[in-house]
């Protein structure tokens, strides 16, 4: 999507700065590297540096910050990792980067209540290490190693979203600093409630747009007894997909159930070195549960494979092995890359109700096949959810006009059968465009909702709704 980049008013960018300079001292820096970091994503999209990056240690750091940039009527950008896919972090009207990731505390555990609370810059693998001796995890695994912040505001999901659901299921509280500078808490530690709006599902999702999040309350949860891993291998695609479909139907508790199409899967063949597959549509499944709940659940879904097609089931306990198949699971992305050396990987995603999967994705590779692109698919296929990497030379128009237009057809696609233009990968600026054709009329009222909590429009401005 093509945007506009409007670069800070010279003055008041001197303005503002000095006074936070005078404020933060060194927690301030306007370093051409340090700016640039701070002004992409893992995404395609080009670097679009802030004026300034913050490096916050508090709550108060963040709410001072924001209430002189407030003043100013200067932009604010909240940062937490930069493993975001869609130029969320950019910073298209100049301003300053508001980076969290020294706010990296775990607050408190409460481990009969199965809650913590973190704050913003913790990431999800810092939780389960510090959670390790509880016997209690957290589950939303999108694959990077993001920042729980970070993932609260894009609303990530990822590999165990099937069983444990999103960050929208498993956030119970925030600490949010708003436009002007308060600091609010949306809720209590409850696991339920009637009191008033719900500010917490409101501003999980949000993308910066509406105040930087810097403490997360979140659901944990007890560690299973056993996990057991499985792999499935296909002759087509829809013997695949057929077989995911059933299992969700059949009620089977799978915790992962990830689709690699025989592209991706040969990559990870080869750049994982899994030995004993081959490049096949494939699937990958985890159960959890006792001993004899996950044994039951993987020879219960071997049953479905088998009368859907599928060969070569292998399932494990054993921990080494497990640990084997999902970091090669999580791996993909790179496996893809090593498919064109040199090249870039444009990730892009939707999601479809699970009953309209095999179609829009046999739909999609049958588009694919009439273009001269190359991109391996992936999916969460368990929640109808699905990603392609387009392998594009980056420097090449042609290319990046075929990848994109390929992938608006398979957004519309999607929204055609009931979708959504993201199943997780959130708006930013790169899909800002298709909101309008998902949401109809409710876009106005997201428009009203911007105005009525950012007025003057400096929390993350040109994501999600243009003003």
């Amino acid at each position: 999507m093509q945007v506009n980049i409007l670069p800070s008013d010279p003055a008041t960018r001197d303005t503002v700065l000095g006074v936070l300079k005078q404020r933060f001292g060194d927690q301030l820096t306007t370093s051409d590297a340090i700016r640039d970091r701070h002004g992409k994503d893992e995404s395609y999209h080009a670097s679009v540096p802030p004026d300034a990056v913050l490096f916050a240690r508090s709550t108060d750091d963040v709410s001072e910050a924001v209430r002189t940039c407030a003043e100013y009527k200067f932009p604010v950008i909240p940062f937490g990792v930069g493993t975001s896919l869609e130029g969320h972090v950019a910073a298209l009207r100049g301003g300053l980067c508001v980076d969290v990731s020294e706010m990296n505390q775990v607050l408190e555990v409460n481990p009969e209540d199965l809650d913590v609370t973190v704050q913003a810059g913790v990431t999800r693998k810092q939780l389960n290490e510090y959670l390790r001796d509880t016997g209690l995890f957290f589950p939303i695994d999108p694959g990077a190693d993001a920042s729980i912040g970070g993932m609260a505001a894009t609303r990530a999901s990822g590999t165990n979203a099937v069983r444990y659901g999103t960050m929208r299921e498993n956030v119970l509280s925030l600490t949010v600093v708003t436009a002007d500078g308060r600091v609010v808490k949306t809720a209590r530690r409850s696991r339920k409630s009637s009191a008033g709006y719900d500010l917490t599902r409101l501003f999980v999702g949000s993308e910066g747009t509406l105040g930087v999040i810097t403490e997360v309350t979140l659901k944990v949860h007890g560690v299973p007894e056993a996990i057991t891993s499985a792999v499935c291998q296909f002759e087509d695609l829809e013997g695949a997909v057929n077989t995911s479909i059933l299992t969700v139907q059949s009620g089977v508790p799978v915790a992962r159930m990830e689709l690699l199409d025989d592209v991706q899967m040969g990559a990870c063949v080869a750049y994982s070195k899994l030995e004993g597959y081959e490049a096949k549509p494939t699937l990958f499944f985890e159960f959890h549960g006792t001993e004899a709940s996950a044994a039951e659940q993987a020879q219960t879904v071997q049953a479905i494979a088998e009368d859907l097609g599928g060969s070569a089931f292998q399932w494990t306990s054993r921990m080494e092995d497990r640990n084997k198949l999902w970091q090669a699971r999580h791996d993909a992305y790179y496996a893809a890359l090593a498919l064109r050396p040199g090249c870039g990987g444009w990730a892009t995603d939707v999601c479809v109700p699970v009953s309209r999967l095999a179609e829009c994705i046999n739909e999609t590779k049958a588009d694919l096949a009439n273009t001269s692109l190359q991109a391996p698919l992936v999916g969460h296929v368990g929640d109808g959810n699905f990603h392609l990497v387009y392998l594009v030379d980056t420097e090449n128009e042609d290319e990046l006009a075929e990848a994109q237009a390929h992938s608006d057809r398979m957004v519309m696609r999607a929204l055609a059968m009931g979708g959504t233009c993201t199943g997780e990968h959130g708006v930013g600026y790169g899909k800002m465009g298709f909101l309008q054709a998902e949401h109809g009329d409710a876009l106005a009222l997201m428009r009203s909702l911007k105005t009525a909590f950012d007025p003057d429009n400096i929390m993350n401005p040109g994501k999600i709704v243009s003003l």
